[in-house]
């Protein structure tokens, strides 16, 4: 707990000297269970009251996908009042208790505060089935196996239809997105493109015009990929 503690400290500090505002925050899970989640919920509001008030301004807690739900963090928040960010791939993942997406969203903005516009993470899972290489029992020797697709890990890009769907469903709620993928800020520009040709009303929310010619697939990425090489 004291090395957390300190990590945090760390974080909270290095924002608080670049001097930037309250829209700059330290995203945590609640991490172990300790034997079960109630244990592990208690211990965690326990501490946060032994948290200093520089580091409480900056905190906030995400559901996850193997331990904490959405439904547990928001226990976690009454408890401590800590601002919680919604992960959607997350929320499919562990959602035992089965809640409603767009309510339980609802309910994870709210516990932001007003000077501050919540945040919500969004990514799609992997689907590809990829070959391993796994060492044979008593063997120098390797082997390759199917590995079926992880739900739980970040796939390279966003699927497009399962955000439009995900917005469409928001349509009246203020929060900004931030996107999880492999590839980055192309997966970014993908996006981009994919909103503006299959959903101009949510690209339109995100202040982009749809385009006379949309860019083809190809040169967006080679583009893409260029000004990454060129930055390396």
């Amino acid at each position: 707990v004291q090395k957390s503690v300190a990590d945090l400290a760390a974080q909270t500090q290095m924002l608080d000297l670049m001097e930037l505002d309250d829209e700059a925050v330290v995203v945590v899970h609640a991490g172990g269970t300790y034997g079960d989640t109630e244990t592990g919920s208690a211990r965690w509001v326990q501490t946060y009251k032994l948290l200093s008030p520089e580091i409480r301004r900056r905190l906030v807690l995400e559901n996850d996908d193997l331990r904490y739900s959405a439904a547990q963090v928001l226990r976690i928040h009454e408890g401590t009042g800590v601002p919680l960010v919604f992960d959607h791939q997350h929320f499919w993942c562990l959602n035992p208790e089965q809640l409603e997406l767009r309510d339980t969203i609802r309910r994870f903005l709210r516990t932001w505060p007003g000077r501050v516009r919540p945040k919500i993470h969004f990514s799609s899972p992997r689907t590809e089935l990829r070959q391993l290489k796994r060492k044979i029992p008593k063997s120098r020797k390797k082997k390759l196996v199917l590995q079926p697709p992880l739900w739980t890990g970040h796939a390279d890009f966003c699927q497009p239809f399962e955000f439009i769907t995900m917005m469409r469903s928001l349509e009246g709620l203020k929060f900004d997105v931030m996107l999880e993928a492999k590839s980055k800020d192309l997966a970014l520009l993908r996006l981009e493109r994919d909103l503006q040709r299959y959903a101009p009303d949510i690209a339109k929310q995100f202040g982009l015009e749809l385009s006379a010619r949309l860019p083809d697939e190809l040169s967006t990425i080679t583009v893409a990929a260029d000004l990454a090489s060129e930055e390396e």
